[in-house]
């Protein structure tokens, strides 16, 4: 890792990944992301194996999480990954890859 994460951003971090945990959350960001327009309505989104209410929870969580943003437009809400955020993440994530990688490599040169 290039620097160590202050206790605000692993607090941030922690909530991210803490929302991530649940395989519905996870999905639902997955298609909000992977939508072509770069942004989803929730009527795109939905059928994920749970109720519409159950799906407004969820995405209210990956909101809260700093995951997505949302924008309502008439009746509909559409959702966007939020600026910069899957970036960091998916930074840091390659960050303690490589890192956990060089210690492993410096273990086995030990041996």
């Amino acid at each position: 890792m290039t620097a160590a994460l202050s206790e605000g951003d692993a607090a941030i971090m922690a909530a991210m990944f803490k929302a991530l945990a649940d395989p519905v959350r996870l999905r639902l960001l997955s298609r909000v992301a992977s939508h072509p327009s770069g942004e989803a309505c929730v009527c795109d989104i939905a059928d994920v194996g749970v109720s519409q209410p159950t799906v407004s929870h969820h995405l209210k969580k990956l909101r809260e999480a700093g995951l997505l943003t949302s924008e309502r437009r008439g009746t509909w809400v559409y959702y966007r990954p939020a600026p910069g955020v899957l970036a960091s993440l998916g930074a840091f994530l390659a960050d303690t890859d490589k890192a956990g990688r060089g210690e492993t490599s410096m273990a086995a040169q030990a041996s």
